[in-house]
């Protein structure tokens, strides 16, 4: 089960030191992520989101925007401007061979849980409990958490997971992420709000004026990587297969060119807004996603 970013704020400092002198040389180890010769993510896949907890419309179609956003296909949305949300994750191609059948994203199903039926304190086991909500196979089903709900391990040492589980005879990737608002922004919406350790700078306006929504996409989006790289546990990754490092979360804190701890990088900003964001959605949304290890040059791959 793979979680994303180190939360402990001195580590995860450490962390982005160690992997800024990487990326100014644009160079990670060779052997960074490695194949476990297990199943990707492939073919057409259907993106259930579970809502548990209260979320705005506003929000939630902050969300699944991003998550159209990430097919090519603009059938049932506006086009999107480069750098855009597509092109960020065909990056995810290059670990596929040529003759593998890249995953297809399309929404799914929508399961909302207004109520908190399993109440507003939850275990690993009711994450996939309520991940199974979604649909049983060729799927990625998404918790969501709303801010006012606590999970295990929330803040203290990750802002969202993925893994699999199984429903009677097949089996489905999910992902949770939790809405970090009123527990942690620092820690899981940086860099839309001020880390508790580090560089103390200002903090950039975020895209969607959401601190707390956009900051769920910047860790949806590197567990989307991690889940199409590595869904069942036995593909790209490299280190403990229980905390493993992926193509989502092998750059930490890097989201474009000249980023080093506490700076986020080269990034375009709105003039009428003052958001930084790097990347172009559907219906005109702009979203910051992280960088993500390209395994073709072994370094970290931006937008910008």
């Amino acid at each position: 089960m793979a979680s994303t970013r180190l939360l402990q704020p001195h580590l995860l400092f450490l962390l982005l030191c160690v992997f800024n002198v990487s990326f100014a040389a644009r160079r990670l180890s060779d052997t960074l992520l490695q194949y476990h010769n297990g199943a990707l993510l492939t073919g057409d896949i259907s993106v259930n989101l579970i809502w548990y907890g209260n979320f705005k419309p506003s929000q939630k179609t902050i969300i699944t925007d991003f998550i159209t956003s990430l097919s090519s296909s603009t059938s049932h949305s506006q086009s999107q401007m480069e750098p855009s949300v597509a092109t960020w994750w065909k990056k995810t191609d290059k670990y596929f061979s040529k003759s593998a059948k890249k995953p297809t994203l399309r929404i799914g199903k929508q399961v909302s849980d207004v109520d908190c039926s399993l109440g507003k304190s939850l275990t690993e086991k009711h994450l996939v409990q309520l991940a199974a909500k979604g649909e049983p196979s060729n799927a990625v089903n998404i918790v969501l958490t709303a801010k006012d709900v606590a999970v295990d391990g929330f803040c203290s040492s990750r802002c969202g997971t993925h893994g699999s589980s199984r429903s009677k005879n097949s089996k489905f990737a999910y992902i949770w992420v939790g809405n970090s608002e009123s527990e942690c922004p620092g820690q899981c919406a940086w860099p839309f709000h001020q880390p508790i350790y580090g560089p103390q700078v200002a903090p950039l306006v975020a895209p969607n004026n959401d601190v707390g929504v956009d900051g769920m996409v910047i860790n949806l989006a590197s567990l989307m990587a991690g889940t199409a790289t590595n869904p069942f546990g036995k593909g790209y990754y490299q280190g403990d297969a229980g905390a493993p490092l992926e193509a989502g979360s092998a750059c930490p804190g890097v989201y474009g060119k000249g980023a080093y701890p506490g700076y986020a990088g080269e990034l375009l900003v709105e003039e009428s807004t003052g958001a930084s964001y790097n990347a172009h959605g559907t219906n005109g949304r702009k979203y910051l996603l992280p960088a993500l290890f390209d395994p073709s040059t072994s370094s970290c791959s931006t937008l910008l």
